[in-house]
């Protein structure tokens, strides 16, 4: 039976939104009422360091994870009041790079960013010309008999971002794209998902703890501390910031976890 087509959102619908996300692992709270919403096609980057919840939080945006209280919309449809088939449509309209490319070692390039294309029943030809496609918009001609492992870790990176786009999604979340890249490399991976978002005009959230990045992609940038999503503003605004928490970010000093001042004061 064929799929029912996915509802246009209104203009004054945002694509995304997060209404007061709650979430705990036993003690450990990782999400404390986290709000925000995107219009089609703007990009929003959350800083913060390793290990503060930024990976979790684009879980829920994707509904892999279910909030412990709080809403995900999706096009304005809530995530969570859909039926699991209902569902699965809505998470159709996403495209997610995860970590390191998170890409299937025994599988080709080619066959990694088929994968989701021959899932949903495409026939070989047009699979074909849209995983070539794909590689083209990353950059990546005459890769695809290779396999990740014959791959550089920027090269492995744009091959889950041609995933992530296979099937022409509406939103794009990116997780940790820099991490542990060089600098000539990071701005690589920049200026592809520039690139991308100048061709697609898909709506974006970025994770990352690398601020020359967020400057550069982000319409708006948000530093995620404390379980909450602390001074979400245009990147020239973010960066003069004078909360403290955004200060230690931004001067580098927040790398590992937060000072107890810090933390008892977003608290």
């Amino acid at each position: 039976m064929e799929a029912s087509p996915k509802p246009r959102p209104r203009d004054d619908v945002p694509m995304l939104e997060a209404q007061d996300l709650h979430k705990s692992f036993g003690p450990k709270v990782v999400l404390d009422g986290i709000s925000f919403s995107l219009a089609k096609g703007e990009s929003l980057v959350i800083v913060g360091p390793s290990g503060i919840g930024k990976s979790v939080l684009l879980k829920h945006l994707i509904g892999l994870v279910r909030p412990d209280s709080g809403k995900v919309f999706v096009a304005g449809e809530d995530l969570w009041a859909l039926s699991n088939i209902e569902r699965n449509r809505a998470r159709k309209r996403f495209g997610m790079s995860f970590q390191e490319g998170a890409l299937f070692d025994s599988m080709s390039v080619f066959d990694n960013i088929a994968f989701p294309l021959r899932r949903s029943g495409r026939p070989a030809g047009e699979v074909r010309d849209r995983v070539r496609e794909c590689l083209e918009i990353v950059h990546l001609p005459n890769v695809e008999d290779k396999r990740p492992s014959e791959l550089s870790g920027g090269m492995r990176r744009r091959v889950g971002f041609a995933r992530a786009i296979a099937h022409k999604p509406e939103i794009l979340l990116f997780d940790e794209p820099n991490t542990g890249l060089d600098p000539i490399m990071t701005d690589i991976i920049d200026e592809v998902i520039l690139e991308m978002r100048e061709r697609m005009k898909p709506t974006i959230v970025t994770i990352t703890h690398h601020i020359e990045s967020a400057k550069k992609i982000g319409d708006r940038v948000a530093l995620l501390f404390g379980g909450k999503l602390l001074y979400d503003a245009p990147p020239e605004q973010f960066l003069e910031a004078k909360d403290p928490a955004v200060r230690q970010f931004v001067e580098g000093k927040a790398q590992g976890p937060l000072t107890k001042d810090l933390e008892m004061s977003v608290r």
